[in-house]
């Protein structure tokens, strides 16, 4: 029996393969990432003095919460990388300082909830201005942690 192949010709090109820039794989770095420098950061407040975490697993251990940093930071920044992939440079800046707003104020719904109790001297804007530099920090990591897959 004979089979017969299809010429390719030469002016046909193969696709390029798609890579997948939503694969876990690729976020595992910057999660890390993101989970040690929240993590340090906390230590290093919570050794100054200027907050402290009433409310948190393990008190005898760690004397920080490390819930948000090990799992609720990893959600957010997962979702946040998701969405600011596709967004323009303004766009981002948006993004960032929105989220940066809005952690500014779950800090102060914490407050009320007791996860969390800032000195007096503490100023909320103090957290819009660290979350705005963080969040760059992490778009920034992951862009350069996957730039072979842009």
């Amino acid at each position: 029996m004979i089979t017969v192949k299809p010429l390719k010709s030469l002016n046909e090109q193969e696709l390029p393969k798609k890579r997948s820039h939503s694969s876990i794989r690729n976020l595992i770095p910057t999660l890390l990432f993101a989970s040690l420098i929240s993590t340090y950061l906390d230590l290093f407040f919570t050794g100054v003095g200027l907050y402290t975490f009433p409310k948190r697993p393990f008190p005898e251990l760690f004397s920080i919460n490390i819930f948000f940093p090990l799992v609720g930071l990893p959600c957010l920044i997962i979702l946040y990388i998701y969405i600011i992939r596709y967004l323009s440079k303004w766009r981002k800046a948006g993004l960032i300082m929105l989220l940066s707003l809005l952690m500014a104020v779950f800090e102060r719904y914490s407050e009320t909830l007791g996860f969390l109790d800032h000195t007096n001297s503490w100023k909320h804007i103090y957290s819009v201005f660290g979350y705005s530099l963080y969040f760059t920090v992490i778009d920034y990591f992951y862009r350069w942690s996957n730039k072979s897959y842009e």
